[in-house]
C-alpha cells in the first residue's frame, strides 16, 4: 500500500498541471491472489488531514505509534470488481534508518528507506490475513517523474542477515542511476557495489525489466502482482552474494506513462472524488 500527497500516477493530478499536490491525495491498496483488489481513489484537499504522527486521507489513515506504523483501511476497489476493502495493517520495524538518497544530481527526487527490515501483520477483508516480512520507504519529489526519468527499476531482496535494495534508472538526460544499499537489523545502512544488472523476461505488456544478480544467474518472475502498460510489480527470484532470495521488484517506463493516450484509460482505474466531510 502507498500513501500519496500529489498522486503521481493519477491522470487527474496530471490534468490539473500538478499545481496543488494536497488536492490530489490517495491511499492505494493492492492485494493479490483470490479476492485480490486494487484501490486508488484520487481525493481532494478536503479529505486530507496531517499531523506529525498521522496521515489521514478520507476514511483511511496511517499513524505512527512510536514503535509501529498502523494503517487503517476503508476504501472501495476499482473496476472491474467494485467492493469495500477494509481492515488494518501493522508494520513494526526492526529499526528505523536515518539516511536518504538523491536520485537526481539536483536533488529533485529523493528516496528515504525508513525500514527495509520489518515485520508486518495484515488483516483485510477478502480473506487477506497474514504475517511476514515488511518494508517501509518513501519517495519525495518536486518534479514529475516523467520529466526527469525515462525508465527505472527497483528491488528489495531479504537475505539471511540483512536486506539489500537496488535502484537503477535511466534519467531523461541519458545519465544513469546505479544505487545499491544493504541494511542490517539494527538499522545500519551502507552503500554496496551491486552485482551485474541482468535482464529478465518482459511482462505481458512487453515492458522491459532487469535487476541485479550474481554473474551467471538469470532472475525470474515468481509471481505477477501488478501488470500495466507502463508499470510492473512482481515477486522476483535472484541470487545475490551466493544467496538465493525472493523479493519485490518494480519496473516503470515513464516514456509510456507520459503518453496522453494512456491517461483516459488510467482514469477508469483511478476515480476522482473531490469532496469529503469529516464527522469527528
Amino acid at each position: 500500500m502507498i500513501g500519496f500527497i500529489g498522486s503521481v500516477f493519477s491522470p487527474w493530478y496530471a490534468w490539473s498541471g500538478r499545481r496543488d499536490p494536497a488536492n490530489h491525495v490517495c491511499i492505494n491498496v493492492a492485494t493479490y491472489g483470490p479476492g485480490g483488489r486494487f484501490t486508488m481513489t484520487d481525493r481532494g484537499r478536503a479529505a486530507l488531514r496531517q499531523s506529525r504522527a498521522t496521515l489521514q486521507v478520507g476514511p483511511s489513515r496511517m499513524h505512527w505509534t512510536g514503535t509501529s506504523l498502523v494503517i487503517d483501511i476503508d476504501e472501495v476497489s476499482a473496476p472491474p470488481v467494485i467492493s469495500r476493502v477494509r481492515g488494518r495493517i501493522t508494520l513494526t520495524p526492526s529499526a528505523v534508518t536515518g539516511v536518504e538518497a538523491t536520485l537526481t544530481p539536483d536533488g529533485r527526487h529523493i528516496w528515504r528507506p525508513f525500514a527495509p527490515m520489518a515485520r508486518i501483520e495484515v488483516d483485510l477483508t477478502q480473506g487477506h490475513r497474514w504475517q511476514g516480512h515488511g518494508y517501509f520507504d518513501a519517495n519525495f519529489g518536486t518534479a514529475a517523474l516523467e520529466s526527469d526519468f525515462r525508465t527505472w527499476t527497483w528491488g528489495r531482496f531479504p537475505l539471511r542477515d540483512r536486506t539489500v535494495c537496488f535502484y537503477d534508472a535511466v534519467r531523461a538526460d541519458g545519465t544513469t542511476l546505479e544505487l545499491g544499499v544493504e541494511v542490517t537489523g539494527d538499522g545500519t545502512v551502507r552503500a554496496i557495489s551491486p552485482p551485474p544488472l541482468t535482464s529478465m523476461s518482459r511482462t505481458l505488456w512487453a515492458l522491459g525489466r532487469e535487476t541485479r544478480a550474481d554473474a551467471g544467474t538469470r532472475p525470474r518472475q515468481v509471481m505477477a502482482m501488478l501488470d500495466a502498460p507502463f508499470y510492473s510489480r512482481s515477486l522476483v527470484g535472484t541470487r545475490i552474494d551466493g544467496e538465493d532470495s525472493i523479493g519485490v521488484h518494480e519496473a516503470l517506463d515513464l516514456r509510456r506513462f507520459a503518453s496522453p493516450l494512456l491517461k483516459p484509460i488510467l482514469a477508469l482505474r483511478v476515480p476522482r472524488r473531490a469532496g469529503w466531510t469529516f464527522h469527528t
